[in-house]
């Protein structure tokens, strides 16, 4: 091994009893939706919210998270599965061959996106009696270190890999039965979210931006999206029809979403 070469195999299971596990990923995401819970319950005191709503919006942008991400991934990636095993894209189980928990196991990012955005509408109206681009405007400054913990999730299931290096510099994933290099392109993802939420955070707290909504919703979605932009250039395609594309459908996916976050950000508001 080189300074700059790991050799990656670590088991997905925390542990495991017959064919229940806890996985690192599953394990991630718990993560991520309470550290979000803790600096939403900050903001909403920020703006003197009161913090019985802060249970309703985690209640609502889970469901919305992994209901999106779990329908978009298939929708996007692998639209066939949808329609032959709908039970096990909504569950967390694998029913043949044998019954099995497998946890949800592929999930989308713009799936998500568009499933919290569904949900936070629903709670715009029903619970917070604000407008949609106010609630959003403060979701996504704790959502992009969430999306942090869930690529070190994917890292840790030898999934969403980069392409290979062609050099001693990367991660050979022997989990996949590799013995080569490949970029961390989730690592590369994480950091770049970890950056985003600096920002957000920063903006938010220290600036009047968010007198403006959609303002840093915009700015979300131009640093988010033109972020996972550039990382997908490292990484395989997902679906191997698509892997002689000019760009992969995580960037085809992106551009409108950066264009729709600069319309939000300079459009000229009342």
């Amino acid at each position: 091994m080189t300074l700059l070469q790991i050799d990656w195999n670590p088991a997905p299971e925390i542990f495991k009893i017959g064919s229940f596990a806890i996985r690192y990923y599953s394990l991630m995401f718990v993560i991520a939706f309470m550290l979000g819970l803790h600096l939403m319950k900050k903001i909403f005191i920020e703006d003197k919210i009161p913090l019985e709503k802060v249970d309703s919006l985690f209640i609502y942008v889970v469901v919305g998270t992994l209901l999106g991400a779990r329908l978009g991934h298939f929708i996007f990636y692998d639209p066939q599965f949808l329609f032959e095993k709908p039970l096990e894209v909504i569950l967390p189980f694998r029913f043949s061959p044998k019954f099995e928990f497998t946890g949800f196991a592929g999930l989308a990012s713009h799936g998500a996106a568009i499933g919290i955005i569904i949900s936070l509408y629903i709670f715009s109206r029903k619970i917070l009696k604000k407008p949609l681009l106010y609630i959003l405007d403060r979701v996504v400054v704790v959502s992009s270190i969430g999306g942090a913990f869930v690529r070190l999730g994917n890292l840790m299931n030898s999934e969403i890999i980069g392409k290979p290096t062609n050099s001693d510099y990367g991660f050979i994933f022997r989990r996949l039965g590799e013995d080569f290099p490949r970029h961390p392109a989730q690592l590369y993802e994480a950091f770049s979210y970890v950056v985003i939420f600096a920002i957000l955070w920063f903006v938010y707290w220290k600036t009047d931006k968010k007198e403006k909504y959609g303002y840093i919703f915009g700015l979300y979605f131009v640093l988010m999206w033109s972020a996972r932009f550039v990382v997908e250039f490292f990484k395989e395609a997902q679906v191997d029809e698509r892997a002689g594309w000019a760009l992969n459908t995580g960037q085809w996916l992106s551009i409108p979403l950066i264009l729709v976050g600069f319309y939000l950000m300079f459009r000229k508001s009342k």
